[in-house]
Parts: structure tokens; sequence; C-alpha cells
């Protein structure tokens, strides 16, 4: 099911969307792999030299095609740490983004893992070390303000924190420290921005529309495109969220865990589970036919036939996951591109200024079923996160450990951040100049109520594609995605066993 809701049935990101994240979030395609080292993983010193303990970080390559190293800017990071902990040496192992939650996942079942291992990998919470009582406890680099009393304080708890639900796992522990958030909007290219007389960001749909139109008129394409799932998927997503808001306490029936009751978001806000999707699809409560559904379509074609290239479906050069429709809008050509705050790497060599917006809101300007709903789609900690292995004890458990909080104050991982594009996931650092609205304000917040999607299998980019080029007319597209989410959600039923529900079996 195609969502951006952030909250899974049992309370934790949604697997898929943690996927789909972690894919995104890669600048290039497939690294060669460096040979998977792990750490001995019992505290012995075969490692070390003297009183130097070597630790080892193991992950995959989110900012470069490199197969061996992260990238100058995580070489400074570990210069520094080495700097300031003499003793201390940290080497990483670059895992390909094919096969990295394979490789982490078979290394912590069988205790081979090494000190440090990127999060996002299969895995039960025996097989890590519960950071819950590290975190209670001062931040030795952190000398005053949030973290010099306990090192949970300087993290943002909007994004997480012990008492969130997106950082625990399934024994409600915290298990990882997240080095960023991740999060998603669209860049801008300043100098096409002046060059057609508009300014950013857009307040309005109607705005957007408008600055369009100057950008055209000033030689540019609106807003790249290729032909992944992400550009539609991201826009229809956002559009749909801020229409179906007042759907969302209707529908909004089962909690997290399945159970009857309400469900909310890990920063207390109400959102529809998947559940109460499958509820609302296959009792017929939700239907495409239901206006704000119909005006999502006429929104987004109302966009594409303004913004987007009309050949915007045969561009296949340069997909790779940070930058929609990265060759025209790196090249020059484009004013806008959506984007994921790691495509600042994939921009480190344009040649003008860019920044970063959030989609604009849409209001009764554009369409009468318009609420008062912000536009959200809700930044997150899947971006680049670390855990230690339950198997690392002694000296290098506290080396891991001093990793994790060097990386985790303000002035230290500030240089990192700028370097990589990164949101910063602690209190007193900015993070990087050209994301930060990725983050800010309620466009951090995550969507209460997507519009859901297809059986697995079947791709984003084939749900709207027929309707935004044009070969499908507003009935067609209607019943070709009614068919599609029914689909969808017998799969989930099934998936979730959920089908001793009376409303399961509607046909």
């Amino acid at each position: 099911m195609f969502s951006t809701n952030l909250v899974s049935d049992r309370g934790r990101p949604r697997l898929h969307r943690k996927a789909w994240v972690r894919l995104l979030s890669g600048v290039a395609a497939l690294a060669l792999a460096a040979s998977a080292c792990g750490g001995s993983g019992d505290g012995s010193s075969s490692d070390s030299s003297g009183d130097t303990v070597t630790i080892t970080l193991e992950g995959p390559n989110q900012w470069n095609e490199s197969g061996s190293s992260f990238g100058r800017p995580w070489e400074d990071l570990v210069a520094a740490f080495e700097k300031e902990e003499p003793t201390i040496k940290v080497k990483t192992v670059v895992l390909p983004l094919s096969s990295f939650s394979q490789t982490i996942s078979t290394h912590l079942s069988a205790g081979t893992a090494p000190e440090l291992v990127f999060n996002q990998a299969p895995h039960q919470p025996y097989m890590v070390t519960a950071l819950d009582e590290y975190l209670q406890k001062p931040n030795p680099y952190i000398k005053s303000g949030p973290g010099s009393q306990r090192w949970i304080d300087v993290f943002r708890k909007r994004y997480y924190g012990t008492g969130n639900p997106a950082s625990r796992n399934a024994e409600g522990k915290v298990e990882f420290v997240p080095f960023n958030l991740v999060g998603i909007g669209l860049f801008y290219n300043k100098e096409a921005f002046d060059k057609a007389g508009i300014s950013a960001p857009f307040a309005t749909f109607e705005d957007l529309i408008d600055g369009c139109g100057k950008l055209k008129a000033a030689g540019y394409t609106p807003l790249a495109m290729d032909r992944s799932d992400l550009g539609p998927g991201w826009t229809m997503s956002t559009i749909s969220g801020m229409l179906l808001d007042t759907w969302v306490d209707r529908l909004n029936v089962y909690t997290v865990d399945g159970k009857p009751g309400k469900a909310a978001s890990s920063t207390g806000q109400p959102v529809v589970a998947g559940k109460s999707v499958a509820k609302a699809v296959l009792s017929g409560e939700l239907t495409t036919k239901a206006p704000e559904i119909v005006e999502s379509h006429k929104l987004i074609k109302r966009m594409w036939d303004s913004c987007v290239d009309k050949n915007w479906s045969g561009n296949t050069e340069g997909l790779n996951g940070a930058v929609v429709g990265l060759r025209d809008f790196a090249g020059g050509k484009a004013g806008m591109a959506w984007g994921v705050n790691f495509g600042v790497s994939a921009l480190k060599d344009v040649k003008f200024s860019f920044s970063s917006m959030p989609f604009p809101q849409i209001t009764t300007d554009s369409t009468p079923v318009a609420t008062d709903a912000p536009a959200r789609f809700g930044a997150s900690v899947g971006g680049t996160s670390y855990m230690i292995p339950s198997k690392v004890k002694g000296a290098k458990l506290q080396a891991a450990v001093k990793f994790l909080q060097f990386v985790s104050t303000p002035e230290r991982i500030q240089p990192w951040l700028s370097a990589t594009g990164g949101i910063s996931a602690v209190e007193g650092s900015a993070g990087a100049g050209e994301t930060k609205a990725f983050a800010d304000g309620s466009w951090g917040d995550s969507i209460p109520l997507g519009i859901p999607g297809g059986p697995p299998g079947v791709t984003t980019l084939s749900l709207f594609e027929g309707w935004l080029l044009g070969t499908k007319n507003l009935q067609q597209q209607e019943s070709y995605l009614q068919n599609l989410w029914i689909k969808g959600q017998r799969q989930a039923v099934k998936d979730n066993k959920w089908d001793k529900e009376p409303w399961a079996g509607r046909k």
C-alpha cells in the first residue's frame, strides 16, 4: 500500500516506508562492496594495539558511488573524533545499497557484526544494545545546555527520544542514535527564480501555478520530472493529504496495534493507520469517487500541465532516488525538483545557488473542497542512524558509545551536516542551509491520511501515469484506481490476518 503515514500497525515506522526512504537516500545506484569485515564483538583487544581500541562502522554509502569511502565529510568527522579521543580508532566498511540490509542482518544473527551498524536492517531487539541507560546520563562532549545533564535532552523531541514511539523497538527500548534526519521537499534554483521574477517559498497552490508560468516564460522547465515513482507519488500524497484532512477523524477507528481506538503519530497527531484504511476501502466508505480524491486528481493534472515538461515520462537518465529529474535540475534547465536531503551530494557541482522549500498550501482559490490543513510530508529519523550489536562489550562498547555521543554534539556534527545536506537531529545545530525547509514547520509533520495505493508489485507511477499523460479520462482513472485499491487492501487483510473483521470479506 502506498502511504506516507509514519506509523505502522505495530506502532513503529512502516517497513515499506523505511525501505523506500533507504533506497531514495542513496545518491548513486550500486557501489561495489568493500570486504565486509566485522569486529570481534566480544570486547577483546584482538584488533587493538596497546591501549588503542579500534572500532568498525558498517553501513551503506548514501552519499557517493565509492565502494570504499563515504566521502570527505565522513573522513573529516572520524578524524575530528580520533583527535579528541586519541586512543580510539574508527574504521568504516562501505556496503552496497543493494545488499547492505541482508549483510548487516546476517552479521547480527551470527554475532559477527562490528561495533556500529546501520539500523535499517531486519533484526531482533536482543541482537542490539539498548541505549536507554546511556541516554539518561550526560553526554561528556556537551559542557552546558541540553545534553549536559542527560544525553537524551539534546535531541529534537519531535523526532527522537525515549518517549517517542518512532525511537523504540518492539520491546520499548531505544536502540539507535540518529546522525541526521531524512526529509523531502522541493529544491529550487535561486538564479532561475531571480530571472523569472519570483520568490520562494510559494504560499499557495495558485502561487505555484503562477510561478511555473513565469519560469516557462524565462526559458526554464518549471519542475524537473523523470520516470521514477517519486515525483508523482510525493506530489499526489501531499495534495491528497491536505484535501483528505476532514476524513481523518471519521476513518481513524483502529490504533496502530490494530485494536479499536484512535491512532496517533510519534508526535501525538491523529493518523489513519493501515487497518483503518483497509476498513474504509473494503467497506466502501472511501472510494475514488470521493470529492477529495476527484479534486486531488484534477489538481495534480493541472500542475503537470502547467509545470512539467510534456516529455517527462521518457526521462530515464540520471534516475538516482535523491533528486527527481536530476539531469534537468543539475544542468540548470529546470527551476525546481523534488528531492531528499541526501540530494545535496548529487548537486555539489552545480553552477548555481539552490535552496529548499515545502510544497504550498491548497486553498479554496484552487478547489472548493480545500480545508485549512497545511501542506505536510514528515521528516523522520530514517536517514543515517547507527546501533551497537549486543555482542559488543568492554572497551569497544564504551568506544562505540563515545562515537555516538560525539556525533550528537551540536558543534561536532554541524560541519558534517553542512557538507552532506543533513537535517539536524539535535538542538543547537542548524544543519545544512540547503535542506532546512525539509523539516521545518508543518511540513515536518507526517501526513495523517494519504491516498491509498495498489497491491504489491504495482508501481506508484503506474497508478497515475495514464491520467497525467492524458491516456485515461477521469472516469477511467477512477475505475482503474478503485480496482487497485481493493486489491491492495485485500492483500493487507491477508498479510495482517484481519480476515475475521466483518468488513474484510466485502466483494
